[in-house]
């Protein structure tokens, strides 16, 4: 099954969660009503879900999974090639200079 870009589900999303957020605060205001449900037709088309609640929380979901994949590539990463990582600290003694 293909996936969505996560670029264009992250900048769904925060234009979701905005239009929300403008439209809890003035809910009078049909064009950010209209914008809000847009966003959540967008999202649903993306993540493949037929409730806009419901395709939220599954782009969260989505994009959780990929930001914790590339946090364990990163880890995994040093440990995989074999590379040490040292850290110097101050608490070490200084060494005496040569005379």
């Amino acid at each position: 099954m293909m996936q969505p870009a996560k670029t264009e589900v992250a900048r769904t999303l925060r234009g979701y969660r905005a239009w929300e957020r403008a439209m809890l605060a003035h809910p009078g205001d049909r064009s950010a009503r209209a914008a809000f449900e847009d966003c959540g037709y967008t999202l649903c088309v993306l993540m493949g879900k037929r409730c806009a609640r419901e395709a939220a929380d599954a782009a969260e979901q989505y994009l959780r999974a990929a930001a914790d994949g590339r946090l364990r590539d990163r880890r995994g990463a040093g440990r995989r090639s074999g590379v040490a990582r040292l850290s110097v600290t101050s608490s070490l003694p200084r060494l005496p200079a040569e005379t």
